[in-house]
């Protein structure tokens, strides 16, 4: 086959259609009684990313964050939960690149407004300010992938 009729290789494609609040939820069981005293809280932060396929290249990706503060007496302080999702455009990638992209790229775009909208919940919920510290996703990627890969190991 010639150069001419040969069929153009299709160029990777990224791009950020949106980045919204999807679902966003605060508690603070003990108050007002947490107020009457400063507890150093004990914090418990749970991260999930998952991924959904819109249509063909589109894709919206969910990044979910829940944080728990206790008391000494383990009792709750607060209950903050946010799930940051965007919608992106991800074409013309093999599998494992686009698998990373959705794991770990779209899930550390999101990050910063997932911890900025945990932030303004805390606070607005009379408690101290709580700055996450930032997430590797790629080394979480990374453990996954090998967890995966030992589990398909030992099932054969």
């Amino acid at each position: 086959m010639s150069e001419s009729t040969a069929a153009p290789e299709q160029q990777p494609k990224f791009a950020i259609q949106r980045i919204y609040l999807k679902d966003v939820s605060f508690e603070s069981p003990s108050s007002p009684g947490s107020f009457r005293s400063s507890p150093k809280p004990s914090v418990n932060l749970d991260l999930n990313a998952r991924h959904v396929a819109i249509e063909a290249g589109l894709w919206e990706v969910i990044l979910s964050l829940t944080l728990t503060a206790k008391d000494e007496s383990d009792k709750t302080l607060y209950l903050a939960e946010v799930q940051q999702a965007g919608i992106f455009v991800i074409d013309g990638l093999d599998e494992p690149a686009k698998d990373h992209m959705l794991a770990s790229f779209c899930p550390n775009i999101l990050f910063p407004y997932a911890r900025e909208n945990i932030d303004s919940l805390i606070i607005k919920g009379s408690f101290p300010p709580l700055m996450l510290a930032p997430v590797n996703f790629d080394a979480l990627y990374e453990q996954a992938k090998l967890a995966r890969e030992r589990e398909a190991a030992s099932v054969q």
